[in-house]
């Protein structure tokens, strides 16, 4: 199936289900990822069908270049809502995702006030006192836990680092509230096996290890474009809206994205 990389080191402005008009800034290269994560629904694609030589964008030409499109849209008035470290890969693993988090916070306190700063981490680097810094710093931190098991969440992840759920559900509930859980549910097969994610006895696990985050609210969504894995299916919306019900009736603010 089709899938695409975004422009380094700013790119759209792009209409995000969940964020609203989102002015993105990518710290990887436009020519390839660079992830701790190989995710079966990646819609950059998987990590071995997009190498790359080149290396992350450096601070100066992130500084620069977020300027630039927030002064162009500042002139055609019509400013982002948000302003997401997302990309081609995972943010936190660049060497100046901290600096370039602090350089995003003046700028857009000096040219866009009323926009969010969020982060789009897969949370593999959560922990590490730098990053973990800089994203207490954020508006929105929205961390990943597609599931509670190990095999199945690795199965769908595929993280080429270090991983467990304990490890991460530990990490996130250290931000003491300041994190929103982000969970994919999809269905569907990858090389074989059953990949799927929305049963009851699954959601069941998942949803104690979120309320062991406590986060600010959990937003789940589906599959909505093209993904590498081509025998994975959307979830349906009865799905969705019966997973989003129980995350409510648990006590936590809940947004879903079909």
């Amino acid at each position: 199936m089709a899938t695409f990389l975004n422009d380094s080191p700013v790119f759209g402005p792009v209409r995000s289900r969940r964020l609203g008009v989102s002015l993105g800034v990518n710290l990887m290269p436009s020519t390839g990822k660079i992830c701790t994560f190989d995710c079966i629904y990646c819609e950059n694609g998987f990590n071995s069908q997009r190498r790359t030589r080149d290396g992350y964008a450096t601070l100066e030409d992130v500084a620069s270049g977020l300027r630039a499109s927030l002064e162009l849209m500042a002139a055609d008035d019509d400013l982002p809502d948000v302003i997401t470290f997302a990309g081609n890969g995972e943010p936190t693993a660049s060497p100046i995702f901290p600096k370039a988090v602090d350089a995003a916070i003046e700028l857009r306190n000096e040219l866009a006030p009323q926009a969010k700063i969020a982060v789009l981490s897969n949370g593999t680097f959560a922990d590490r006192p730098a990053v973990r810094d800089a994203l207490l710093k954020v508006d929105d931190n929205i961390l990943k836990l597609d599931a509670h098991a190990d095999a199945l969440a690795r199965a769908i992840d595929r993280p080429n680092v270090p991983y467990s759920v304990e490890h991460q559900v530990q990490a996130y509930a250290a931000f003491d509230g300041h994190v929103i859980v982000q969970t994919i549910f999809l269905e569907g097969t990858f090389e074989g096996h059953d990949v799927s994610n929305t049963s009851y006895d699954q959601v069941t696990e998942w949803l104690e290890d979120v309320k062991r985050i406590a986060p600010q609210y959990a937003t789940i969504y589906t599959i909505a474009r093209d993904t590498p894995a081509p025998d994975l299916r959307k979830a349906s919306r009865e799905t969705m809206d019966a997973i989003a019900d129980r995350v409510r009736a648990a006590g936590i603010r809940c947004q879903v994205s079909y």
